[in-house]
């Protein structure tokens, strides 16, 4: 029997802490413990720190789950908690995502100072972003539109926008919600016409591989459907080489037995795209997505991947 507090790991960002803080609450329920029975262990990460300059610039994903998957490997942490979209898809060496809680509302979100819309900012405004599909895909929509880098936490990210930095900034829906945020997004934006991230909305449980009391624990919390889309999209982020260096779009849906996924790919200024559709069983959900990437890397051919070098 458990005596002591279950160690989870967490950045201390208010959306990483209201991410943990329903991954202890689920956990508590499913299990019938005291929320005291799961202690918070607040790490502060490389990317979190550095935020002078776009991720691809400072390593990529990996710099927000180095110094929690150091604590992890070491016993320190009983497992740890994360945005899946922030995830790399090589993990270290005796480490995986054990879990994934039910996913959010996947689609992006704008908020604009000068206009409501995206497609209604006034010639030449500045949009900010981190993110190098967000970046694409809104010059593919709006070519003349100035596109910043433009990191932070969400409230730094608000804050610059209502200082007048920028006419306009795109953040994640599911991660408004989750800061009771909802009222801030004036345009959601149609996933159709702008797709999210692969993995954007889902929250993900990170453990050791082999440890079967951990695991069992987190199994009770895991969304099968949400599982399976997950890996099919990281599966074709996987095959493109996905990192903060390159601009890929993807989304699958499962019911439990057919999944479906859409994938785009973009070169850094929007004007060239291909896209994918596949679907079969969600049982082979990683594959599907693995397959996805094989043909949309043969689709656009060797030359359009110059761009993301």
């Amino acid at each position: 029997m458990q005596t002591k507090p279950f160690r989870i790991g967490t950045r201390g960002s208010p959306l990483a802490m209201a991410q943990t803080h329903e991954t202890r609450d689920r956990l508590a329920a499913a299990h019938g413990l005291p929320p005291e029975m799961f202690e918070i262990v607040i790490l502060s990460t490389k990317g979190d720190r550095i935020t002078d300059r776009s991720l691809a610039e400072i390593g990529g994903k990996g710099l927000f789950t180095e110094e929690l998957e150091q604590q992890l490997l070491s016993g320190d942490l009983d497992f740890a908690v994360h945005s899946s979209k922030d995830m790399p898809t090589k993990l270290p060496e005796g480490l995986f995502l054990s879990a994934f809680l039910p996913r959010e509302d996947i689609r992006d979100a704008f908020v604009g100072r000068s206009a409501k819309r995206l497609v209604d900012l006034p010639q030449g405004a500045t949009v900010g972003s981190s993110s190098l599909r967000r970046q694409a895909l809104i010059r593919r929509l709006r070519p003349d539109i100035d596109v910043i880098t433009y990191r932070g936490q969400v409230e730094t990210r608000l804050r610059k926008l209502a200082e007048g930095q920028v006419d306009g900034t795109l953040l994640a829906y599911a991660g408004l919600k989750r800061l009771g945020m909802e009222h801030v997004p004036t345009e959601l934006l149609d996933p159709e016409e702008f797709p999210p991230a692969p993995a954007q909305g889902a929250i993900c449980v990170e453990a050791r591989i082999g440890d079967d009391r951990i695991n069992t624990l987190l199994a009770a919390i895991d969304d099968p459907r949400t599982h399976e889309a997950v890996s099919c999209e990281r599966g074709f982020l996987a095959t493109l080489d996905g990192s903060c260096r390159t601009p890929i779009a993807g989304y699958a849906q499962s019911d439990g037995t057919h999944i479906r996924f859409a994938g785009m790919i973009l070169t850094p200024d929007g004007a060239t795209s291909h896209q994918i559709e596949i679907d079969g069983r969600a049982a082979d959900a990683e594959r599907l997505g693995q397959e996805a990437g094989e043909r949309i890397r043969t689709k656009a051919g060797p030359g359009f991947f110059s761009s993301w070098s």
